[in-house]
């Protein structure tokens, strides 16, 4: 019998081991894995790890004891809280809805491209679907022309392209400038980026036409640059005169900047960009690219910091400019303001369609996804022209047929002609895309939204994240209902435990005080002074026009941490102290001070009293909970966390 108990108590001990229950309350389990999941998101360094996991332990089972008293109350249940859930959930999900191993990748190729900027030169030749073969051919042969004339080395670019296009069509042909990474259509940013310094590229179609490019030259990034900037605009069509006026005040501004005249000072008062000028002609931080190349290559010149430099003309007037900052670009993903921004428009960029496609494809298995082939392409396209062409979804034959299904649903066929309608009568999103494109983007969204519906059920760190942010939201509920809200109402318990425990509400040494914030250092100096003469101070903060908050009360001095040498004797006012944050300014005047050990009275102590009733409250409630749902801890699975 005793070996029959013996190989039972063994097997129930491998059990519970092999599913990895760390603990029970009541009959609910919790796993291993959630319970370090929890932990690792809270711990800190320690110096011993068993003391750190069973105190953490506690805590955890608590908490696990409170939420299971709210979902009796089925406080989830409760009209906020599961707004709050779907709110979240819509907040959230975004970043569970993408390949991250690609979106990284794209990241980290944005980032190498960014260490250098290409001196890019770009050939074009419209053709489109309605040019006729005649001029399509000319195109073709005009395009392969501009190939070999740079290939020659020609270097004017805009006379090379007057030659093709007498002799062809018209082409033009421009030098861009300086371009980085994120300032091209990903396409061309890819044929581009691949170029070698000199190097020209093949024809490049668009819908738009016939490109071709060439690498003229590279550099370092320029990095990113801060700067200010006084202008002075140039009249359209503005005579000789007019435009000798303008260089004369330019050059005036020039001299006194040269001679120490403030920057910004002179940016308030002369600049004639309005945006900018009020702040002293900041502009915002750009890189390469972000400016005609001219005026980028005399800003570019400015060797350090505060480096001013001569009138710089463009189309827009002449410019003084101000080198306030250049950082150059991170060569890594350490930088996280630069990461995060990156990513943002990484998100925007074409390219991230490349993560999306290979999301769908990854996700596509998951969900079950089949494709319903009695229905025919031909009869979805069929009616998807007849919703467009009437604008409205009909009564047809594949309405209520199903043409997609997953797993636990299926989608009909009013929802592809939904979708078709919705689609082509969008003016924004509509580009022309055939039907069996449309069709394959139905499906895809489809599958997207599979996927987020049942985005628990695929995705682990979801699930958790989920329930972490219900279970929160429930034990702060309860907490309300059973602590916090009952300690504050409960008058006669909280009376009965101050008087219980009347002993530890003592002052230590403590003061009456006034107690001043003021608006600014010159406001405090004032009110200080007029304290000095004797005025009230409650009168002191009504004439004050709303720049003084003034109030009594007593404080012990520990609190006030009044830093000074002199000893404290009533009627002593301490140097203002000014926070940074605001420029606001306290300070404050002793009107009374009292010997340490004194009794607080119930209602000085009230803020004390409800902080321990409310402990003392919970506590006991615990308890209560934990007699109804007892915790049981599995001591060998917790011995392998300390492996």
């Amino acid at each position: 019998m005793k070996k029959i108990y013996l190989l039972l108590t063994l097997t129930l001990g491998t059990a519970q081991l092999f599913s990895q229950t760390l603990f029970t309350y009541g009959d609910k389990p919790v796993g291993k894995e959630e319970f370090l999941r929890a932990y690792n998101k809270n711990k800190t360094p320690v110096s011993d790890k068993e003391k750190s996991l069973r105190e953490y332990l506690d805590l955890y089972s608590k908490f696990k004891l409170k939420v299971k008293a709210a979902q009796e109350l089925h406080l989830d249940t409760l009209q906020q809280l599961k707004y709050d859930m779907q709110s979240f959930s819509s907040q959230v999900e975004e970043g569970y809805l993408n390949d991250e191993k690609m979106t990284n990748a794209l990241l980290d190729e944005v980032i190498e491209r960014s260490q250098k900027d290409i001196h890019l030169i770009h050939f074009f030749a419209p053709l489109n679907v309605n040019t006729n073969l005649a001029d399509s051919t000319k195109t073709v042969m005009a395009m392969d022309e501009v190939i070999e004339t740079l290939k020659s080395g020609a270097a004017d670019y805009g006379a090379a392209a007057s030659k093709i296009s007498e002799k062809y069509i018209p082409v033009t042909g421009k030098d861009m400038g300086y371009i980085t990474a994120l300032s091209l259509p990903y396409p061309i940013e890819n044929l581009v980026y691949n170029l070698k310094p000199g190097g020209i590229s093949t024809v490049y179609r668009t819908k738009a036409g016939l490109h071709v490019f060439k690498n003229n030259d590279e550099r370092k990034s320029a990095g990113k640059w801060k700067i200010a900037q006084i202008l002075f605009t140039i009249p359209p069509d503005a005579s000789g005169d007019q435009l000798k006026a303008v260089e004369k005040k330019t050059d005036s501004v020039y001299a006194l900047l040269v001679a120490g005249a403030d920057f910004t000072t002179m940016a308030k008062e002369f600049s004639e960009d309005r945006l900018t000028a009020l702040n002293g002609g900041e502009m915002p931080e750009f890189g390469t690219g972000k400016f005609d190349m001219s005026f980028e290559t005399k800003v570019f010149e400015l060797k350090k910091d505060a480096d001013i430099s001569k009138p710089i003309y463009t189309g827009y007037g002449y410019h003084i400019v101000k080198r306030l900052q250049q950082q150059n670009m991170p060569t890594d993903r350490s930088d996280e303001t630069f990461t995060t921004s990156l990513k943002q428009q990484i998100a925007k960029d074409t390219r991230i369609n490349k993560a999306k496609e290979n999301f769908i494809k990854d996700i596509t298995v998951k969900t079950g996804y089949k494709k319903n082939t009695v229905v025919k392409d031909a009869d979805l396209f069929r009616f998807a022209d007849s919703v467009a062409l009437n604008k409205t979804t009909g009564n047809y034959s594949i309405n209520n047929k199903t043409i997609i299904s997953f797993t636990k649903s299926n989608s009909k066929g009013i929802e592809w002609l939904n979708f078709v309608k919705d689609y082509k009568l969008n003016t924004d999103v509509y580009k022309g895309e055939s039907n069996k494109e449309l069709l394959n983007k139905f499906i895809s969204t489809s599958i997207l939204e599979y996927y987020r519906k049942h985005l628990d059920e695929f995705n682990t760190d979801f699930k958790y994240q989920m329930q972490e942010f219900k279970e929160g939201n429930m034990l702060f509920e309860i907490m309300e209902r059973k602590v916090w809200g009952k300690a504050s109402n409960d008058s006669v318990g909280l009376k009965k435990y101050y008087d219980a425990h009347k002993i530890k509400y003592q002052w230590d040494s403590s003061a009456a005080i006034l107690l001043f914030n003021c608006s600014d250092i010159k406001v405090a100096n004032e009110a200080m002074a007029a304290l000095n003469s004797g005025k009230d101070w409650k009168q002191i903060a009504q004439q004050s026009d709303g720049k003084i908050q003034s109030d009594s009360g007593r404080y012990e001095l520990s609190q006030l941490q009044l830093t000074t040498d002199k000893k404290i004797t009533e009627g002593f006012i301490s140097s203002p102290v000014l926070n940074s944050g605001d420029n606001t300014t306290n300070f404050v005047k002793v009107l009374q001070l009292f010997p340490a050990n004194q009794q607080r009275s119930f209602n000085d102590a009230r803020g004390l009293v409800i902080n321990e009733y409310q402990s003392y409250l919970e506590e006991k409630w615990v308890e209560e909970l934990k007699k109804r749902y007892p915790i049981k801890v599995y001591e060998a699975v917790f011995q392998s966390l300390l492996k």
